[in-house]
């Protein structure tokens, strides 16, 4: 893994560490880089054939006719998303049967495949851990820049609106979440979440010490399913 702007990355060595440290300065994004047993391989084909995202909840997996190592991989799935709940956490395992970006994405496209950040109104942080599959990706924030500042879309966005380059125009971008999304620079070389480390994210909100941390999900198409934890 590459800390983009390593100062934005910090690898933590437990999750009770990975919990516990603030972000502060220019960090924004926590990795706990970590091995996992099992064949999660196994796991996406005991689950049969599959389209979109397909959320998984603990009675599936439990009832999944699995090998040993099979069995292994559904139970560090379990544990992660047990040690999640007893923090008050919300987690959810999807499996990623294909994510693509359609033909109608439009000028600013919002979809996960988008450098983006994610917003709230209150303090919370994104999780996430991929354990098959291709892996998410980030930009540091110095290394990418808004979609709707450059100048070639906002023109565009602002003929779609019909309107003056405004505090009604800027509530419309918000509106559409289109403020939400990024470019990455020319020279920009985005980092990779990896297989089984386990991140916390910050996002946008009122108030944050910190940027937003810009993400993104990988593209895949039918026959290259994902397992995503996400909270």
């Amino acid at each position: 893994m590459r800390a983009g702007g390593p100062a934005r990355v910090r690898q933590v060595g437990s999750f009770t560490e990975l919990l516990a440290t603030p972000f502060a300065g220019d960090v924004n994004a926590l990795c706990w880089e970590r091995t996992l047993p099992g064949d999660y391989a196994e796991v996406i084909a005991r689950l049969g054939a599959g389209n979109g995202i397909v959320p998984l909840d603990d009675e599936r997996l439990q009832t999944l006719n699995l090998s040993p190592a099979g069995q292994l991989a559904a139970e560090a799935l379990l544990a992660d998303q047990a040690m999640l709940r007893a923090h008050a956490l919300a987690p959810s395992l999807n499996c990623i049967y294909d994510c693509v970006r359609g033909t109608d994405a439009g000028t600013v496209p919002t979809d996960v495949l988008s450098f983006h950040v994610d917003s709230a109104p209150v303090e919370v942080d994104t999780w996430l851990c991929t354990y098959h599959g291709a892996g998410s990706e980030g930009l540091a924030n110095e290394d990418a820049i808004r979609k709707v500042d450059q100048p070639e879309i906002r023109q565009a966005l602002l003929k779609e609106y019909g309107g003056a380059d405004d505090a009604d125009f800027a509530e419309y971008l918000h509106e559409q979440s289109y403020d939400l999304h990024y470019a990455p620079k020319p020279s920009a070389s985005p980092y990779r979440f990896g297989q089984f480390s386990l991140w916390r994210i910050a996002t946008q909100w009122p108030g944050s010490p910190v940027l937003p941390c810009i993400h993104r999900a990988p593209e895949n198409y039918p026959g290259s399913p994902r397992l995503l934890l996400i909270s």
